[in-house]
């Protein structure tokens, strides 16, 4: 037996609804769906037996369930289309005689959960390397190598960088834990870009001469001062110097430049670009996109010849966006890259 018709008010509340909503008749047979819903299953479903819609026999079971007891249930239901699965996990709950079905979108919680799944199990592989390595050292100059004073000296200066290296990592982790908590609170300090920059240069002038590079300052002027975080904003520049030191190449100029403030389109506003620019070989374009993914590295190799430990750019990110900025990454094979970072210079009031 059929229940009431539903009203035009019933229909329109269903319709508003942003989550896709089915509803089921006595009769087992679709009553209503609203355009959310058109959208996963297609149009026209209403006087359909509601199994040649779901199909699914997991959400078929729940439906009789819930019909029998009365007591509300979820599942999950996973549309399938063409280029994707989409999961939703499907409320299904008693409204009289009628059952109503809505479904919520689990893929951001699901991403989610994948990230961290990754993110765990880069972490874990990054320290996975130098352990076992330092672990092997360990038990040859505690075995074969015991009395060979010559071995004893290469292992352990081959452990030293092995622990420097896994420092690094865990200081990095800190780091971006520390930015990812701190994003959401605004920077209110007025710092000098000039002096910044100037002596970000100057802490790694020990590197830039051991890798024969030259790098050049270039100010629009003197003083420019700007809201922000200023030990944040070292660590930017810091990592993005230290970058173009590692790859920019033996003997080529890398060039640091503060423009002038101006209205820039990417902060809707009146804002200040600084650009790190190397003649290095440059990085492919389907990389580029990549660069502040954590743990992603163009050469993975070389990066940890160099001491990179692939979470610098992501790290630079976190803070330019605490900072209501804009990161730019600028490349091109044999030509180089440019990196640059957009702050906005509005005033403290």
């Amino acid at each position: 037996m059929k229940g009431p018709v539903l009203t035009e008010t019933t229909l329109s509340l269903i319709a508003a609804i942003p989550m896709p909503v089915l509803v089921i008749g006595q009769d087992e047979r679709i009553r209503a769906t609203n355009p959310a819903l058109d959208l996963i299953l297609g149009r026209d479903l209403t006087g359909k037996h509601h199994i040649t819609a779901l199909r699914q026999p997991g959400v078929i079971d729940a439906i009789a369930r819930v019909r029998g007891s009365g007591r509300a249930a979820s599942v999950r239901f996973v549309f399938r289309d063409r280029d994707k699965d989409t999961p939703y996990l499907v409320h299904i709950t008693a409204a009289g005689q009628d059952i109503v079905l809505c479904f919520e979108d689990q893929s951001a919680a699901e991403d989610v959960g994948k990230m961290r799944r990754d993110f765990v199990a880069n972490v874990s592989h990054e320290l996975r390397t130098p352990l076992t390595a330092l672990l092997g050292f360990i038990e040859t100059l505690g075995g074969a190598a015991r009395d060979d004073a010559t071995a004893r000296a290469r292992f352990l200066g081959i452990m030293a960088h092995e622990a420097e290296r896994m420092t690094r990592l865990v200081d990095d982790l800190l780091s971006l834990s520390r930015v990812e908590e701190d994003e959401r609170v605004r920077p209110r300090e007025l710092v000098d870009l000039c002096g910044l920059l100037a002596s970000v240069i100057k802490g790694l002038e020990p590197q830039a001469a051991a890798a024969d590079v030259t790098v050049r300052l270039d100010l629009a002027r003197d003083v420019m001062r700007v809201p922000s975080d200023a030990g944040q904003l070292t660590q930017v520049f810091a990592n993005l110097i230290e970058n173009g030191i590692k790859y920019g190449g033996s003997g080529k100029e890398l060039v640091v430049t503060l423009h002038e403030p101006t209205n820039h389109l990417r902060l809707r506003g009146q804002g200040v670009q600084i650009s790190v620019t190397d003649k290095g070989d440059g990085i492919a374009s389907h990389h580029i996109a990549r660069l502040t993914e954590r743990f992603y590295r163009v050469d993975t190799h070389r990066s940890r010849e160099v001491g990179g430990t692939g979470l610098g750019l992501a790290i630079v990110k976190h803070i330019v966006n605490r900072h209501r900025g804009h990161l730019l990454i600028e490349s091109e094979l044999g030509q180089g890259t440019r990196v640059s970072i957009f702050l906005p210079v509005e005033s403290l009031s």
